[in-house]
């Protein structure tokens, strides 16, 4: 059997591809590759099919494949043939073609299963260990600018801490005040089928200071300011800027990391204490609404029945959650790869680990402190 071949002349402005042989699919292998190599400069190919000995659907494909991936980069195939049955059957399978590439059927059963747990667990510890990382090095610059204040990013600080607590007042204002009105609602309604009424304001008092103020609060930071960390490093990183100020000898840590960090830092316990204050607020007008509690019995009840560990619990968490959610959201912008869609996506990673991680914090907290009595 004559074996396929292919040449492909493309000089002075004419490109020609010559093919001979059996061009059949017990055959294809001897020329595949060169089908898959082959390109043109020229704006128009000529194909000689009048050597061929034998064609059959699999060299037809070939044919129709190569035909359809040049035509994409601006090329005219034409064949020399003319309504042969040779080009009849290259056109007929090239209308076959399929537009799109199929999704590959992933593989099924237990075995492929357990491999996949597997993957995804060696990719939870390398993450982890990543993550580590990041913190050791952000730990390291924190080190080595804390006794230096000529490196401190002062101006990037204040912007900073603008950005992510100036700016952010009022949309945790607004939502501690609706918990607040929501918490004495729900409490009223239970609380009224026993006569215990006035104990609404203990259940407000306890559930905003030590917990909810500053968890919500969090969440918030973590959605609004986190994103926006991952975002604009993350885009950054797309554009090589950092790859930029490593040249002129900038760490990107100390200049972009840092500034965030300790900004958030600062001001989550202010917007935690301001979360709790409107949270109190909400509750004390709903409580004087539907329970007739008036505002001095709320601030009496509050006064004798809420201890001051339930306020410095919350504030005791907020410097963590901030480390927790600017480092995460920082790394994940460290982790971007290429383009403005992995900016994206790791901008959503970001907020999903930082919450998942704020919230399970908040549960070690909470076993910490019952533990000691607090």
């Amino acid at each position: 059997m004559s074996r396929p071949m292919l040449s492909l002349d493309d000089s002075d402005g004419m490109a020609t591809l010559r093919l001979s042989g059996r061009l059949v699919t017990d055959s294809l292998d001897a020329v595949e590759a060169d089908f898959a190599r082959a390109s043109v400069q020229a704006r128009v190919l000529h194909v000689d099919l009048s050597n061929l000995e034998a064609l059959d659907t699999g060299g037809a494909w070939l044919i129709a494949d190569l035909k359809a991936r040049l035509e994409k980069q601006g090329v005219q195939v034409q064949f020399t043939e003319k309504a042969t049955p040779r080009t009849d059957l290259i056109a007929t399978v090239a209308a076959a073609l399929p537009s799109e590439k199929g999704i590959e059927d992933l593989p099924r059963g237990i075995l492929p299963w357990i491999a996949g747990v597997g993957l995804k667990t060696a990719g939870v510890g390398q993450s982890i260990l990543s993550l580590l990382s990041f913190v050791g090095q952000t730990l390291a610059s924190l080190a080595t600018t804390v006794f230096r204040p000529r490196r401190w990013r002062t101006a990037a600080l204040v912007s900073q801490m603008e950005e992510t607590g100036l700016n952010a007042i009022p949309i945790v204002v607004l939502m501690s005040f609706l918990i607040g009105v929501v918490l004495s609602f729900q409490g009223a309604s239970q609380l009224r089928q026993f006569g215990a009424e006035v104990f609404v304001v203990d259940l407000i008092a306890i559930s905003i200071l030590r917990e909810l103020g500053i968890l919500l609060t969090a969440i918030i930071v973590a959605g609004r300011s986190g994103s926006a960390f991952t975002a604009s490093i993350g885009s950054m990183k797309v554009r090589e800027e950092l790859d930029a100020m490593r040249t002129l000898g900038l760490d990107p840590i100390e200049v972009l990391v840092l500034p965030r960090v300790i900004a958030l830092v600062i001001v989550l316990p202010i917007l935690g204490f301001i979360a709790n204050i409107s949270g109190l607020l909400g509750g004390a007008l709903m409580s004087w609404s539907q329970l007739n509690v008036s505002p001095g019995m709320f601030i009496t009840r509050l006064q004798e029945n809420t201890d001051v560990w339930h306020l410095a619990i919350g504030m005791i968490k907020a410097p963590v959650f901030a480390a927790i959610i600017a480092i995460v959201a920082c790394w994940q912008a460290m982790q971007v790869r290429g383009s403005a869609d992995s900016v994206g996506r790791h901008t959503t990673i970001s907020v999903v680990q930082s919450i998942f991680l704020v919230i399970a914090a908040d549960a070690l907290f909470s076993i910490f402190f019952a533990e000691i009595g607090v």
